[in-house]
């Protein structure tokens, strides 16, 4: 029989993992991983380059093995295989910016005790996302979630078939991302991004940059309760499930069963839960997140989506994995 002592190190570990947060964070701020894959491969050279003092590299650089973000061989240091292909400036796969999305509601997770005793008549439909998010957030926030955007739009399209579609609605689509790689994979594809004012100016901005412009356009639009376009055989509804309650994104699939041309796909693609819900971790903090936005969202479960779907009119309903432990695809079609 098994004797084993309970202790605290699990909670302890917990506890501290904004230690981690912050290691990492300061790795991409000071140009640490960049500066190791460009041979700064040493304490003392990369405190060099970075402009700190050598015991303050020490720290970072023995924190972040630690972590198994650095791999050591005595006294050279070189990046672990993802630290190296999504960490390093100037990569085309760079995600710097993403890994320090979170970093503005620092503070406010700080304060998550008080954001979960907020009563409902004080949450908003959108949370943060409000008259408030200007042109100027909108660029911040999608100069961070561009680079992650466009890989998750490559791997959708790499997965999803849409030849002989027409016409695609991205709805909270953002920078763009799904609309500018189908318009580049399908000469006849045109598409239409719809979201908040200050995004859609920003969405067009990444749009023109990909000289696409003539077959996608970014309106905006609030999904929830606007007239959606009639001319799409294609929707797609991707990474902001978490932001809105179950009522919400139910009133949402019905309108894109609605509007969608017959025989039109939705794929609606989300941090979503598994039936039992006890996880993943990761749409789980998704939807707590929600609670330090202010907004009335929470993780949604893939039996819920299925059910949003099928209740709207949807046939042929799916669930497939999109990124493991993260993003899930749910797919229906209307007659």
């Amino acid at each position: 029989m098994s004797t084993t002592r309970v202790n605290t190190v699990r909670l302890q570990t917990m506890v501290k993992g904004f230690w981690e947060s912050a290691a990492l964070m300061s790795g991409v701020e000071l140009g640490l991983f960049t500066a190791i894959s460009k041979g700064h491969n040493t304490v003392e050279s990369a405190a060099t380059a970075l402009g700190i003092e050598v015991e303050n590299a020490e720290r970072l650089m023995t924190a972040l093995t630690a972590m198994t973000l650095l791999e050591r061989d005595g006294d050279s240091f070189t990046n672990a295989a993802d630290v190296e292909r999504f960490l390093v400036e100037g990569a085309s796969s760079y995600a710097g910016p993403w890994m320090l999305f979170g970093k503005p509601a620092w503070n406010e997770w700080g304060n998550l005790t008080e954001h979960l005793r907020q009563p409902r008549s004080e949450q908003k439909v959108l949370g943060k996302y409000d008259d408030t998010f200007t042109v100027e957030h909108a660029r911040e926030y999608h100069a961070a979630t561009y680079s992650i955007g466009l890989g998750a739009a490559r791997w959708f399209h790499k997965r999803v078939d849409l030849t002989g579609r027409k016409r695609i609605m991205d709805l909270g689509g953002g920078s763009g991302c799904y609309c500018i790689v189908a318009a580049q994979k399908f000469p006849d594809m045109t598409a239409v991004v719809l979201d908040l004012p200050s995004v859609a100016v920003v969405a067009r901005e990444f749009i023109a940059e990909n000289n696409v412009q003539d077959r996608v356009t970014a309106e905006p639009c609030d999904f929830t309760a606007d007239a959606l376009p009639t001319d799409a055989d294609v929707a797609i509804m991707a990474s902001n499930l978490p932001i809105y309650s179950r009522e919400i994104i139910a009133g949402v699939v019905q309108r894109v069963h609605d509007a969608l041309l017959p025989g039109g796909e939705f794929h609606l693609i989300g941090e979503i839960l598994d039936d039992d819900r006890r996880g993943p971790i990761a749409p789980a903090l998704w939807g707590l997140s929600e609670a330090v936005s202010g907004s009335t969202g929470l993780a949604h479960s893939e039996s819920d989506v299925i059910g949003y779907f099928t209740k709207a009119g949807f046939n042929n309903v799916t669930a497939t994995e999109f990124i493991p432990g993260t993003l899930t695809r749910i797919t229906g079609y209307k007659s």
